[in-house]
């Protein structure tokens, strides 16, 4: 049996017509079978798809979109090999270290809340925290709910027990640690720490009671079976949160040749990954602009994301606050209130 006939019969059916039964009626993701079956659907059906999938964010997520801004609190010198990230240390990209003060985390917290976002992330280009950045992001957690209500979410790398347990006490609303591709073809992009040492750090974060936030980014060299495989995974894990990003490539990491995800592939992962994971938030992430342009971005908005980071990211530009936001008038898509996700 081919492969093609192996999916066939695995999703029994039309998949489209199987996902609205077991997704939109019955609210169950897809599998990794029937995530390939939606990923390798003819080019001329992927309207279709979209249709279904913002049918899905409809019934079971609704119309408000989340908004968050991000911010680096420590930049650069990172001692992993992630081949995506110009912030590692190991590689020539131009990328400096820089540690933010405090009152500059504030300020950006409260600029960020100013546009309507009710999530304010802190990041940081480490393995792990060590004992200075937990005090540091002590502090400005500290700050910050002093100065503005907006809840704050952090990305500080692989966490031990204790150190879960401290955020949650910190009063860390949401944790992101992104498993950034599947496990099966995750060596080929980061050698310096495992899949599984990422996943055990998620599972520590949801069981101490924060929000997890779990994503990754597509066009890595991953095959389509794949980001299949990382849909399904993703699934399993079933975080609060999936940041869908798309490679920017950047000069000096060893993905600086890859080439940019085509536009229309980029908007089957979306619509997957909505049916996938139908009452997770799906947000926008970087590459986007890239990737899917002002057209795609607004495909996407009605193909299953119902979130968004405003502003830039990390080491890339996005768009304008402004131009996210109008696109959410445009489309009569509410921004979610912070009193919702509290």
């Amino acid at each position: 049996m081919t492969e093609t006939a192996e999916i066939r019969s695995e999703v029994q059916g039309d998949i489209l017509d199987v996902a609205r039964r077991q997704v939109l009626e019955e609210g169950r993701g897809l599998s990794r079978e029937q995530a390939l079956a939606c990923l390798t659907l003819p080019d001329e059906r992927v309207a279709e798809l979209l249709a279904l999938a913002h049918e899905v964010r409809m019934k079971w997520c609704g119309p408000e979109v989340e908004v968050e801004g991000i911010i680096s609190l420590k930049t650069g010198g990172c001692p992993e090999d992630c081949h995506f990230c110009s912030q590692s240390g190991q590689f020539s990209s131009p990328v400096r270290a820089v540690w933010l003060d405090i009152p500059s985390l504030v300020q950006a917290a409260v600029e960020t809340a100013a546009t309507g976002a009710t999530e304010f992330c802190i990041v940081a280009a480490v393995r792990g925290p060590d004992r200075r950045l937990m005090e540091q992001v002590r502090e400005g957690v500290k700050a910050i709910r002093a100065a503005v209500d907006i809840n704050v979410a952090c990305s500080l790398g692989m966490l031990t027990q204790e150190q879960v347990d401290e955020l949650a006490a910190m009063g860390v609303h949401r944790y992101n640690h992104n498993l950034e591709t599947c496990e099966s073809h995750f060596a080929k992009v980061v050698t310096t720490h495992t899949w599984e040492e990422r996943w055990d750090t998620c599972l520590m974060v949801r069981e101490a009671g924060m929000e997890l936030c779990c994503g990754g980014i597509i066009g890595m060299g991953e095959t389509v079976e794949q980001r299949a495989e990382f849909a399904a995974q993703l699934g399993e894990l079933e975080p609060d949160e999936v940041p869908l990003n798309f490679l920017n490539p950047r000069p000096g990491t060893p993905f600086a040749d890859y080439p940019l995800v085509d536009g229309t592939e980029a908007l089957k992962t979306i619509a997957t990954f909505r049916l996938a994971l139908p009452r997770t938030i799906l947000r926008y992430a970087g590459g986007r602009e890239l990737t899917l342009g002002d057209l795609g971005t607004r495909d996407g908005m009605l193909g299953g994301i119902n979130a968004i980071i405003v502003g830039n990211y990390l080491t890339t530009l996005g768009r304008s606050a402004e131009q996210d936001l109008g696109l959410l008038v445009d489309l009569k898509m509410p921004i979610k209130a912070l009193s919702q996700t509290l």
